[in-house]
């Protein structure tokens, strides 16, 4: 094995022993992967405040399939504005534990970590838009290859202009006359999404309340069919309201 140079972030930790800690770790060179840090808990000159959750970081490590092992991180930002806030540190839970969830272990995603970055510092701004957190998923799952057709039918390939849509169970989208009950997708919440994934910047796209709602029931379905467990966090979303 030989020492790695990686920019990462920490998706989420668990103690390990009296003193060690397992780190999921999302980075920009490798994608996500595990790491092992001994003695993460008692030594703070080499990893410090860095395995917080959330945090964005320079590390080394040995890397290897499986468990990587840490030797050291380094701080690049803990998101402060979010750890001051309790709606901004569920959101951004939220939004690494379905990085962690829905991507593969040991791919590199470029886009996504770029994705990740950007709602971060949104966040750390101050700004919890429900649009931001929509704008998020649709992209994420836009880049993972789960997104679904916005432009027709995911049965007949008919396109929606002028038929309309409807959600089905698991986050699909068909036409009116592949299903004639499910909830209407209307042609505004349809542009609404698209124009989600048509800017790289957040806060450039405002959905309405029926906008929002549609896209709830679209995406809340169709992250539920290709997570690997039910989202913990989004429980902590929940309680803590809009």
């Amino acid at each position: 094995m030989h020492l790695e140079k990686l920019q990462a972030f920490v998706l989420s930790n668990t103690d390990y022993g009296e003193s060690d800690r397992i780190v999921s770790l999302f980075t920009l060179e490798h994608g996500r992967l595990k790491g092992f840090a001994r003695g993460a808990r008692n030594s703070h000159k080499r990893f410090g405040p860095a395995l917080e959750l959330f945090a964005r970081i320079d590390l080394q490590l040995n890397h290897k399939e499986g468990l990587s092992t840490l030797r050291s991180a380094d701080v690049i930002t803990l998101y402060s504005g979010i750890r001051c806030e309790l709606s901004a540190i569920a959101h951004g839970l939220y939004a690494c534990e379905l990085v962690e969830c829905l991507t593969p272990e040991g791919q590199p995603l470029p886009r996504l970590y770029r994705l990740l970055a950007s709602y971060l510092e949104r966040l750390d701004t101050g700004q919890m838009e429900e649009s931001d957190r929509r704008m998020f998923e649709i992209n994420v799952l836009n880049i993972l290859g789960y997104r679904p057709s916005l432009e027709g039918c995911c049965r007949c390939g008919a396109g929606f202009v002028g038929i309309g849509a409807r959600i089905q169970q698991g986050g699909e989208l068909v036409c009116r006359f592949c299903a004639a009950t499910g909830r209407i997708m209307s042609p505004a919440s349809l542009q609404g999404l698209k124009s989600c994934l048509a800017t790289g910047r957040f806060g450039q796209v405002t959905l309405d309340a029926e906008a929002l709602e549609q896209a709830a029931l679209l995406l809340d379905e169709s992250i539920a069919t290709h997570a690997a467990k039910k989202l913990k966090s989004l429980d902590f979303l929940h309680q803590i309201g809009p």
